[in-house]
């Protein structure tokens, strides 16, 4: 029996990958969800928040590209800009003049794509933790990446 994962799996796919405390877990996640039909990919980030805000986004979108998360259509590619750009409002107002660091992480299943991302905002070891997370839906209709799960079925 098939298991159709809804928005807030999607979701909890891409926080729990976030929050991977190394390369072996976040592979093992990766695999995990793989075997479950669920794209996904990850990316480690640092910087000073606001005038990094364009990297990050295009970190996102060039590593879910990379992966094979998305096509390089203007939609999907799109979509994950957006999703991450709204994962990146939730922790602006900690964020604003600080440096942060962590992992941002894009996971995809059918038409739901999240974007989370896990940073540590501080000086030094001054460290706030916070997360952000952004969903979109795309129309699978249209993507190259929904025609080739279907067809590993």
């Amino acid at each position: 029996m098939d298991y159709h994962y809804d928005s807030k799996d999607i979701a909890a796919c891409a926080v729990t990958l976030s929050v991977s405390k190394n390369q072996s877990e976040e592979d093992r996640l990766k695999k995990e969800y793989r075997d479950k039909d669920i794209l996904c990919c990850a990316v480690n980030f640092g910087g000073e928040f606001i005038s990094s805000i364009m990297k990050i986004i295009e970190r996102a979108v060039v590593c879910a590209k990379r992966e094979g998360v998305i096509d390089h259509s203007h939609v999907e590619e799109g979509s994950v800009a957006g999703a991450t750009r709204e994962a990146l409002a939730q922790i602006m107002p900690k964020a604003i003049g600080l440096n942060v660091g962590g992992k941002i992480a894009v996971a995809r299943y059918k038409d739901h794509i999240s974007v989370a991302v896990f940073f540590g905002i501080g000086l030094l070891h001054l460290n706030e933790i916070a997360i952000g997370l952004g969903h979109r839906v795309l129309d699978v209709r249209s993507s190259a990446i929904n025609e080739n799960i279907q067809n590993s079925d």
